[in-house]
């Protein structure tokens, strides 16, 4: 039965500042370091040995994974990095203080763009301070210019189906070091989680996912390796809520 993990990066600059991030290549803070060290610590006492780690290119999460690999004693486990495990893209919200865009668009519009299923906020302006157009890491590729969660999935899922799920299906462990909204495509593609639920779903930082699966890669159990900071997991495929 192989086993998946998945780690969402610790705190960022930009998460203390309380600013929309996405695709901004913001560093950890001194606290997110500590969370990315401490699930490695965690992934070392559950016994978890993947034979890669799969990450964005971003570095709060390559390095949360390197830091979690460092402190667990896998130092020699590869790395695949794969900007389709990136952050949602937050579009024209990109840099912007999430207190000062909640008081000049309101409240309830800014929760539209953060939280509903499918409508991104407006999109990023090409050409500004945040445009990834030139930005080599995506050089040929189609990238967005702004995503709600349903277009994130839609990015996540063929690398999920290309690149995770074989490794999976041949019977490796995998860690995924990533972020919150590209590690709720896979837990709502994994527990078939409906639109209108996926929204509420929170996987807390630091915190690493252990998901066991059976032979078709359906979730058999999982549970939070920190029990005392988990968070509530969506029932398992046929399971009742």
């Amino acid at each position: 039965m192989p086993r998946l993990i998945l780690l969402r990066h610790g705190q960022s600059q930009w998460n203390l500042e309380n600013r929309f991030t996405g695709w901004v290549d913001v560093d950890l803070t001194a606290e997110g370091e500590a969370q990315a060290r401490k699930g490695g610590e965690l992934i070392a006492q559950a016994g978890f040995n993947p034979t890669v780690m799969l990450t964005s290119v971003l570095k709060r999460a390559t390095r949360t994974g390197a830091l979690a690999l460092d402190a667990a004693g896998l130092k020699d486990v590869p790395v695949v990095e794969d900007w389709r495990l990136n952050e949602r893209h937050y579009g024209g919200l990109t840099g912007l203080d999430k207190a000062e865009t909640a008081a000049k668009h309101g409240e309830d519009q800014v929760k539209i763009w953060r939280r509903s299923y499918d409508i991104p906020p407006p999109p990023l302006a090409p050409g500004g301070e945040w445009d990834f157009a030139g930005d080599p890491r995506y050089a040929g590729k189609a990238i967005p210019d702004t995503e709600s969660l349903k277009t994130t999935l839609d990015r996540v899922l063929p690398y999920w189906n290309e690149a995770i799920a074989p490794r999976l299906k041949a019977g490796e462990d995998v860690l995924i070091a990533a972020h919150g909204n590209s590690l709720r495509a896979i837990v709502k593609h994994l527990f078939a989680v409906p639109d209108d639920r996926i929204v509420a779903v929170e996987i807390p930082t630091g915190n690493p996912l252990e998901i066991d699966l059976d032979a078709d890669l359906t979730p058999a159990a999982a549970r939070y390796l920190d029990a005392a900071r988990a968070t509530e997991l969506p029932p398992l495929p046929g399971h009742a809520s």
